[in-house]
């Protein structure tokens, strides 16, 4: 792997609300419509925020094969495309205590350039894959009785994101 990459600002902010599991599912499919192959997008959020729901419409948005489900126990999976579309990595870095070393090991700087890369709890791990990455942060709402609100916080960063109209994503 190169050198660790030079800190990147965020170039875009934008913050969604979001009501239900549907709403969230919703959120990964207009996702879907803003990335491309090479896109790495991190999520963060405690657990059962809503990172595999909006994965999974992420995946149905791209039209992947396979069921999107937690890759916890098996660290990554991939999802090929169904038609000519990237395919979707889907790591879940939960368990991995060593950071970049760790994440080294699974190869997604050679998945990267031809997939869209998604990794739940990546903080602190995969930042040095590429000085462009959509993160989202995925904070459950105050008040909400439910326990269904959420605010999800998406920061571009890096050049690759500087322009991009991300008004797409709002539900």
């Amino acid at each position: 792997m190169e050198a660790p990459h030079s800190p990147a600002v965020p170039a875009t902010t934008l913050k969604i609300a979001v009501n239900s599991p549907e709403q969230m599912g919703e959120l990964g499919r207009r996702l879907a419509k803003v990335l491309r192959p090479g896109d790495l997008v991190m999520l963060t959020g405690e657990l059962g925020a809503g990172k595999t729901t909006l994965t999974r419409g992420l995946g149905e948005g791209l039209g992947v094969r396979g069921a999107v489900t937690s890759p916890t126990f098996v660290i990554a999976r991939v999802h090929p495309p169904l038609g000519d579309g990237p395919a979707l990595v889907h790591v879940d870095a939960y368990r991995l205590g060593g950071g970049l070393d760790e994440m080294e090991d699974l190869d997604l700087d050679v998945s990267l350039p031809d997939s869209v890369v998604v990794v739940e709890w990546g903080d602190g791990k995969v930042e040095d894959l590429s000085d462009d990455r959509l993160h989202l942060l995925i904070h459950r709402a105050v008040g909400d009785t439910a326990d269904e609100g959420r605010e999800v916080t998406v920061r571009g960063i890096g050049a690759r994101w500087q322009d991009a109209d991300l008004s797409v994503l709002a539900v």
